[in-house]
């Protein structure tokens, strides 16, 4: 399905790639890079995130075969998640002692999708160690969430595993850039293979 893309968007674009050079980025990873950035208008997004281009393809390619929930943290990253429905539980978690709401919400989530999907974290720390914790087989982890308590030190807990992930090295991130990072997937036409 094409995409019809506003004048607005296109002249952000055109700003955004005369201020700072993506093209020597691989395809995925550039459409990443510069949605995030046009969703944040913080150029300094192209040195902070963290990412693979093999792990962006591979989950490039499990949310267009429609294979790959994608799980929200909290209902704003659902909210500008477009093109896909998604799971988000944090209305129905209980918060307890030494576990937060977002971090009861990613386990009520694990348990009704299982491994293979797309998690999608842009506002609590907590969740995102929840999920590391868990074990829970992810597609793709979006790690992007935002604060000065634990949000830097989640992401990386989230690079040492090794998982497949979107992160960033410091403590900014949050709902429009980490749904951002899961419509650039969603929006790219699938990257041609290269040798």
């Amino acid at each position: 399905m094409n995409r019809t893309v506003h004048p607005i968007e296109e002249e952000s674009y055109r700003i955004l790639r005369s201020r700072i050079d993506t093209s020597g980025l691989p395809p995925l990873t550039r459409a990443v890079v510069e949605r995030v950035i046009h969703s944040s208008a913080d150029p300094d997004y192209l040195t902070d995130l963290v990412t693979e281009e093999d792990w962006l393809r591979a989950a490039h390619t499990a949310l267009h075969r429609d294979a790959a929930p994608v799980v929200t943290d909290v209902a704003m990253v659902a909210a500008g998640i477009t093109r896909r429905r998604t799971v988000c539980r944090l209305a129905e978690a209980v918060a307890a002692p030494g576990l937060t709401r977002s971090a009861h919400a990613v386990r009520l989530a694990l348990q009704q999708v299982g491994p293979g999907a797309v998690w999608v974290i842009g506002c609590a720390p907590t969740a995102l160690f929840e999920l590391l914790a868990l074990e829970a087989e992810p597609a793709l982890v979006i790690g992007l969430p935002v604060g000065f308590v634990g949000a830097a030190e989640s992401k990386a807990a989230l690079r040492a595993t090794g998982l497949p992930a979107v992160s960033n090295i410091s403590e900014k991130g949050g709902s429009a850039v980490a749904a951002a990072a899961v419509n650039a997937l969603l929006y790219a036409q699938h990257p041609k293979e290269t040798l």
